[in-house]
Protein backbone atom coordinates (compact mmCIF):
# COMPACT_ATOMS: atom_id res chain seq x y z
CA UNK A 1 0.00 0.00 0.00
CA UNK A 2 1.53 3.44 -0.97
CA UNK A 3 2.43 5.22 2.69
CA UNK A 4 3.27 8.61 0.79
CA UNK A 5 0.24 10.62 -1.04
CA UNK A 6 0.61 13.90 -2.50
CA UNK A 7 -2.61 16.48 -3.96
CA UNK A 8 -2.78 19.83 -4.61
CA UNK A 9 -0.16 20.71 -7.75
CA UNK A 10 -2.13 22.49 -10.85
CA UNK A 11 -1.37 25.22 -13.15
CA UNK A 12 -1.40 28.82 -11.93
CA UNK A 13 0.06 32.05 -13.16
CA UNK A 14 3.43 33.82 -11.71
CA UNK A 15 2.32 35.12 -8.67
CA UNK A 16 -0.05 32.75 -7.85
CA UNK A 17 -0.30 30.11 -4.58
CA UNK A 18 -1.04 26.66 -3.81
CA UNK A 19 -1.06 24.81 -0.99
CA UNK A 20 0.13 20.84 -1.50
CA UNK A 21 -0.84 18.35 1.56
CA UNK A 22 1.48 15.14 2.12
CA UNK A 23 -1.24 12.46 3.62
CA UNK A 24 0.92 9.52 5.72
CA UNK A 25 -0.02 5.96 6.58
CA UNK A 26 1.33 2.90 7.86
CA UNK A 27 3.78 4.19 10.61
CA UNK A 28 3.67 7.05 13.18
CA UNK A 29 3.69 9.99 11.93
CA UNK A 30 3.86 12.49 15.17
CA UNK A 31 8.04 10.80 15.80
CA UNK A 32 9.03 11.97 12.44
CA UNK A 33 10.89 15.03 10.94
CA UNK A 34 8.85 15.57 7.68
CA UNK A 35 10.55 17.31 4.05
CA UNK A 36 9.18 18.30 0.97
CA UNK A 37 11.32 18.22 -2.05
CA UNK A 38 10.68 19.08 -5.65
CA UNK A 39 12.12 17.48 -8.77
CA UNK A 40 12.53 19.52 -12.03
CA UNK A 41 12.67 18.02 -15.26
CA UNK A 42 16.55 17.80 -16.41
CA UNK A 43 17.43 18.50 -12.55
CA UNK A 44 18.10 17.01 -9.59
CA UNK A 45 16.01 16.41 -6.51
CA UNK A 46 16.21 18.72 -3.76
CA UNK A 47 14.69 19.76 -0.55
CA UNK A 48 12.32 22.47 -0.19
CA UNK A 49 11.49 22.59 3.36
CA UNK A 50 11.18 20.84 6.28
CA UNK A 51 9.50 20.25 9.89
CA UNK A 52 10.65 18.91 12.90
CA UNK A 53 8.12 16.49 15.14
CA UNK A 54 7.59 19.88 17.37
CA UNK A 55 7.13 22.30 14.65
CA UNK A 56 10.64 24.00 13.90
CA UNK A 57 10.60 24.47 10.14
CA UNK A 58 13.46 25.35 7.39
CA UNK A 59 14.08 26.71 4.03
CA UNK A 60 15.53 26.32 1.35
CA UNK A 61 16.81 30.09 0.44
CA UNK A 62 15.28 30.12 -2.77
CA UNK A 63 11.54 29.54 -1.05
CA UNK A 64 12.36 31.50 1.91
CA UNK A 65 9.67 33.79 2.74
CA UNK A 66 7.32 32.68 0.10
CA UNK A 67 6.91 29.00 1.07
CA UNK A 68 5.16 28.11 4.37
CA UNK A 69 5.73 23.85 5.80
CA UNK A 70 3.25 22.77 8.09
CA UNK A 71 1.61 19.84 9.76
CA UNK A 72 -1.18 17.89 11.46
CA UNK A 73 0.15 15.22 13.80
CA UNK A 74 -3.82 14.19 14.40
CA UNK A 75 -4.61 14.04 10.72
CA UNK A 76 -1.20 12.62 10.01
CA UNK A 77 -0.74 15.37 6.84
CA UNK A 78 1.97 17.77 5.81
CA UNK A 79 0.95 20.91 4.34
CA UNK A 80 3.18 23.45 2.01
CA UNK A 81 1.48 26.44 1.44
CA UNK A 82 3.49 28.16 -1.77
CA UNK A 83 2.81 32.19 -2.06
CA UNK A 84 4.49 34.66 -4.83
CA UNK A 85 4.82 31.61 -7.20
CA UNK A 86 7.82 31.42 -9.95
CA UNK A 87 8.51 29.99 -12.94
CA UNK A 88 11.08 28.57 -11.87
CA UNK A 89 9.14 26.69 -9.00
CA UNK A 90 7.67 24.47 -11.51
CA UNK A 91 8.40 20.83 -10.50
CA UNK A 92 6.96 17.69 -9.28
CA UNK A 93 6.69 17.93 -5.19
CA UNK A 94 7.18 15.00 -3.28
CA UNK A 95 7.35 14.60 0.85
CA UNK A 96 9.36 12.10 2.97
CA UNK A 97 10.52 12.31 6.26
CA UNK A 98 13.88 14.51 6.64
CA UNK A 99 16.52 13.18 5.63
CA UNK A 100 14.57 10.56 3.14
CA UNK A 101 14.69 6.88 4.59
CA UNK A 102 12.58 4.17 2.94
CA UNK A 103 12.82 2.11 6.37
CA UNK A 104 10.46 5.54 7.42
CA UNK A 105 7.30 5.48 5.04
CA UNK A 106 8.75 3.28 2.31
CA UNK A 107 9.56 4.50 -1.39
CA UNK A 108 8.68 7.91 -2.59
CA UNK A 109 4.98 8.51 -3.74
CA UNK A 110 3.85 9.55 -6.83
CA UNK A 111 4.10 13.65 -6.01
CA UNK A 112 1.68 16.19 -7.72
CA UNK A 113 2.93 18.11 -10.33
CA UNK A 114 3.19 22.77 -9.74
CA UNK A 115 3.32 23.94 -13.42
CA UNK A 116 3.27 28.21 -13.30
CA UNK A 117 3.37 29.51 -16.29
CA UNK A 118 1.40 32.69 -18.06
Amino acid sequence: QVQLVESGGGLVQPGGSLRLSCAASGSIFSIYAMGWYRQAPGKQRESVANITSNGRTNYADSVKGRFAISRDNRKNTLYLQMNSLKPEDTAVYYCNTAPPDPGNFGSWGQGTQVTVSS
